[in-house]
Formats: C-alpha cells, structure tokens, sequence
C-alpha cells in the first residue's frame, strides 16, 4: 500500500474552511502513504502546506488552453491533468472530495483503470440533487465509483435515499488535530460579560441571522460580548446573506457589542475560541436546499476544547454532540429556543463539567485526525485487495 499512489483531488487546496481535509492529508502522509494532491488552482498554501501538490494552473499555458478548451466544449469532462499524474505517479485510487467531482473524474478514472473513492461533505448531498441532471449523474456515479464515504449516519441515509447502494457506503468522521485543542472548560462568573463565539462563512444554512436575533433578544438579560470571524465569497447568495446579517445588528442595536474579524486564520480561531464562553452555531435547511451534510467541524473543534456549544438538531450534528449534552440542540429557525438554551446554560454553569468531559472523551475516540487516517488507510488496502 505504501507504494502505491492515491490522488487526492480537489478543485482548490485549499479553502480556509476545509481544514479536516488539510489532517486527513496530513496524517496519511504521516503514516507513509503515497498521497498526493491534484487541484487547479492553490490557495492559503502558508497555512495547508502538504507534499506532493500538482497545481493545473501551474503547468505551461498552452497545455492549459488545450486542456481547458476540450472541457469547455464539452469533448470531455475530466481534467486530463489528473490522468496525466495519476499515470506518472502509478496511481492505483482516485480520491475525489465532492459527489460533484467524482461525477466529473469519472473518465479520468476509466482511463487510469484505478479504483475511485469520493466523499461526500454537504451541498453535493442536498442541494445539488434538487436539479434533475444531478439526479441523473448521481446515478451514473453511484454505478460506476467503488467506495462513498460521508460523515455520520444522516448523511449516509441521504446518499441511500439519492440511489446509492448501500454496501458502498461507509461512515468516515472528519478528523481533527487534538493535540493541538486542549480541553479547557470554560469558567464564566455572573456578572462578567458572556462572551459568545459565532464563526461560518456567511451562507445561508449557517443561521447566523437566526443566532444574532436570539442574541438581541437576550442583550438586556445579562451582558453580552459577541465575536462574529467568517465573511461573504464572491457567490451572490453569500452576498445576499451578508446583509441579512447586517440588517439583524442593526435591528437589535448590537453594533456596540460585537466584533466582526472576517475571515482568519485557523490559529486565530482557536485563539478566540479559549477567550470566549459559549459557540453558537444554529445550521438550518436553506431555502435552496443547502445543508450541512454532516456537521460543521468547527462545532467538533470547539467541543474538543470544552465550549459549550449551542446549535440544532440538523443533519448529523446530534451524532457529534450525543445524548449527554443534546439538551443544548434546539429545533431550526428557532432564536427563542436558543435564548432559553443560553439562559439554562447561565443559571447552571457549575454543572456543565461532567457533560463537557463526556464528549471531549466522545470527540477523542471518533474524531481524533490519527484515528481517521488509520480507518481510512484500512479502506484503501481493502479496496486494493478485493
């Protein structure tokens, strides 16, 4: 297994946001894997620098132009950089992260004559099947990859519920670095100012207005400090939740009490995450049908560290969260469920310890980065050996 070559692709590496896939990279290189990354284009490398990138963009420009224009004029799909490395690196599995890239990869994979796993993450399982065409590419998929991964249970009924056969499907949790996430439980004295952490990219499923509106209900409660890290993308519907967000301060006056980082740094996050008490984190069901999928990892990084951690019973956010602490989950779009959640939380801070240990001793034994990339590790050599 050592040496033989799983590509790992991805359309960028690497977001700001897709850390778990920076630690399943990460680790599997660790372990001695021949992992190597196919990507067209390279972002924030100063923070997810692993070996063995091959970038499209940096390859000579009229081999791009080529390249580029057969996919545009639809002569084919995948990128045939991908099976130009896969054939120089003797590859034997195609990992490709987003249902919608497996779809795209999948000549790549013929030509190859590799296996191909894909994992599915969240607006791949739900929003991009409510187009007919997805549906139709989803079955083909379905028939032709070997192997769907996906985060927890919910999900995996979802990709059951799309066509996809069962026995095909196995459960791989996001890994997270927990050397790097102590657990400090959160000490909070009434009378100091509550300081509540919300951090998302600014779309729609993350509930971010629903989370600002409970907290301009709660303001006169108690005092409050609210730190809001994550900015719009280019994509209109981001842009368009932005000044949601923005009408919900001004509505509840709350300019005065929060501060808004934009986008950080990984480093930065976890910084802030040991100065504040609470994480907020409402996911909803967006009008267009994006979901989390499976959970945010920042809900599984802040529980790791011992935050208390308000949020929803949405996709497999309760497999994360588990019985012990689930009374902290509400229903979606429901700001007044969380203000009696936060409230509970502030009347019985002193008994939030053994709870809070539970599930950091939950997060150790399913979403430890070192733990997952052995499992997944064990699913290639099973793949190459059937």
């Amino acid at each position: 297994m050592k040496n033989d070559a799983v590509l790992h692709y991805s359309t960028v590496w690497l977001a700001q946001t897709q850390t778990w896939l920076y630690s399943q990279l990460s680790e599997l290189q660790r372990l001695g894997l021949d992992a190597q990354v196919v990507c067209e284009r390279t972002e924030n490398l100063d923070q997810f620098n692993v070996k063995n990138i091959h970038c499209f963009a940096n390859e000579y420009w009229p081999v791009r132009l080529w390249d580029a224009g057969l996919r545009y004029l639809r002569f084919r799909r995948h990128l045939d950089f991908l099976v130009r490395i896969g054939k120089s690196t003797d590859a034997k599995i195609v990992h490709s992260h987003f249902g919608n890239c497996g779809w795209t990869n999948l000549g790549a994979v013929r030509a190859l004559g590799a296996r191909h796993v894909v994992t599915f993450y969240g607006l791949d399982v739900n929003m991009l099947p409510q187009q007919a065409r997805w549906r139709r590419r989803y079955i083909q998929l379905f028939s032709e990859a070997d192997l769907f991964l996906c985060e927890g249970p919910h999900m995996a009924k979802c990709l059951v519920a799309l066509g996809c056969p069962e026995p095909k499907i196995r459960i791989q949790r996001l890994g997270i670095q927990l050397e790097k996430i102590p657990f400090r439980p959160r000490i909070w004295q009434p009378g100091e100012p509550l300081r509540i952490l919300i951090a998302a990219t600014f779309r729609e499923k993350k509930g971010i207005p629903i989370a600002i509106e409970a907290l301009g209900k709660i303001q006169h409660e108690f005092p409050i400090e609210i730190t809001l890290i994550g900015e719009a993308t280019h994509e209109k519907r981001s842009q368009v939740e932005r000044e949601n967000i923005f009408q919900k301060i001004a509505h509840h006056q709350l300019e005065s009490r929060i501060r808004l980082l934009g986008f950080q740094p990984h480093s930065v996050l976890l910084e802030e995450a040991y100065r504040h008490h609470i994480f907020l984190s409402p996911s909803i069901t967006a009008e267009d049908g994006d979901t989390e999928g499976g959970a945010p990892v920042s809900i599984i990084e802040m529980a790791a560290s011992g935050m208390p951690i308000v949020s929803t019973r949405h996709c497999d956010i309760p497999d994360v969260m588990r019985p012990e602490i689930s009374r902290f989950l509400v229903s979606e779009r429901d700001p007044d469920a969380i203000v009696e959640v936060i409230r509970n939380m502030v009347n019985n801070w002193g008994d939030l310890g053994n709870p809070l240990a539970t599930l950091r001793n939950h997060i150790e034994n399913e979403y430890d980065d070192k733990i997952q990339g052995e499992r997944l590790a064990c699913l290639y050599r099973e793949m190459l050996c059937n």
